[in-house]
């Protein structure tokens, strides 16, 4: 064979051997089933700042402070309060996005120190059917599914739906809120049936093992985890790679917000990370020791405006007509065919306030 027929051969050899790299490039970096979107971010950040509220009132008739802006318009369905483990949550519908909206209030920075100091293994199985291997954080799960919160989530989810129609159902909720989130989603998927959840957490632990992690992202794929830069609270409880089967282990998909400084500039940056929900170049490549950092997202606090306690507080409108159960937590609850009138009237600003410590 001739010097010619050599050089063909080896060009057509390596050709093929790049037209076949091409392709299996693209299908390793194929677009993801979801995609993470910077508004929607901005606008479910300010509920779940706005769930941490005390004054029930201004909640529930959505004039609040931080009821405003991205949030405006927004109908609030359902107020739940469980005064015995001081939880908060709300169920309410939203012009934009189009969606019922749920969110669930964090830990009270109160006792942000000591919830951090506790927050380690207490691992156990969790009852849903196919989920064998997957273990969960007893305190999160418990929070969601053995309190008030979870049936008056799934009542007002399902008035809601009856008025509205099939619109979209999203969850959210910052630091321990995030986890019951991420609960939440998972039941309403798997116990409820239901085709179009997403959650969007903010500051988020981890919540469960590995089996876990791959068995949610699976059934809740239209999930995202937002961390800030050095936020304590994403890195616990602690991940431990020598144990993948027993340690924690976060889901996909994160976004690490972060600073880049140049001179006098300073650049936020948004880092869309893996699919393995343990990216080492996202927010696991830094360490975990800011409280500050998990008290901002996007410029919006996330915190109680009554820190040093779980307390809330209502006019006597809202007391009178609220539901109260034998060990004193609340329901909030309005029919969504009903106009909202607003409660309370001039010269009646009389405040119950309840404290739990």
């Amino acid at each position: 064979m001739g010097k010619t027929s050599w050089l063909i051969i080896l060009v057509t050899c390596l050709c093929l051997l790049a037209f076949s790299d091409g392709r299996e490039l693209k299908v390793r970096h194929k677009k993801p089933h979801y995609q993470y979107n910077h508004t929607l971010a901005t606008i479910l950040v300010e509920y779940a700042s706005a769930v941490y509220l005390s004054d029930l009132t201004e909640l529930f008739t959505w004039t609040c402070s931080r009821c405003n802006g991205l949030t405006k318009g927004f109908e609030m369905i359902e107020l739940v309060v469980d005064v015995e483990h001081c939880l908060q949550a709300f169920v309410g519908v939203a012009d934009d996005p189009c969606a019922i909206i749920i969110a669930f209030r964090g830990t009270n920075e109160h006792s942000l120190q000591n919830w951090i100091e506790d927050l380690y293994w207490k691992q156990h199985d969790i009852n849903y059917p196919g989920m064998d291997d997957a273990m969960v954080h007893r305190g999160f799960y418990t929070a969601y599914h053995n309190t008030t919160i979870r049936p008056a989530i799934l009542d007002a989810v399902e008035r809601a739906k009856k008025f509205y129609g099939d619109i979209e159902i999203i969850a959210t909720g910052h630091s321990m809120g995030g986890a019951m989130a991420s609960f939440c989603g998972l039941d309403l998927t798997v116990n409820q049936n239901e085709k179009n959840v997403q959650v969007m957490t903010f500051g988020q632990p981890r919540v469960g093992n590995a089996a876990f992690a791959s068995l949610y992202t699976k059934l809740v794929p239209n999930t995202i985890r937002v961390t800030n830069d050095h936020d304590i609270v994403p890195h616990l409880p602690p991940y431990y790679y020598y144990l993948p089967q027993k340690t924690y282990h976060h889901f996909p998909r994160e976004v690490w917000l972060y600073n880049i400084g140049l001179g006098s500039l300073v650049y936020n940056v948004e880092k869309i990370c893996d699919e393995s929900g343990e990216d080492p170049d996202c927010s696991r490549s830094v360490t975990g020791n800011s409280i500050a950092d998990h008290l901002v997202y996007y410029g919006v606090d996330m915190g109680s405006d009554e820190p040093s306690s779980c307390r809330i507080v209502m006019d006597s409108h809202v007391q009178n007509t609220s539901i109260r159960d034998s060990r004193g937590n609340l329901i909030l609850s309005r029919d969504p065919a009903t106009p909202l009138i607003k409660l309370g009237g001039e010269g009646d600003n009389q405040e119950n306030p309840i404290n739990v410590d």
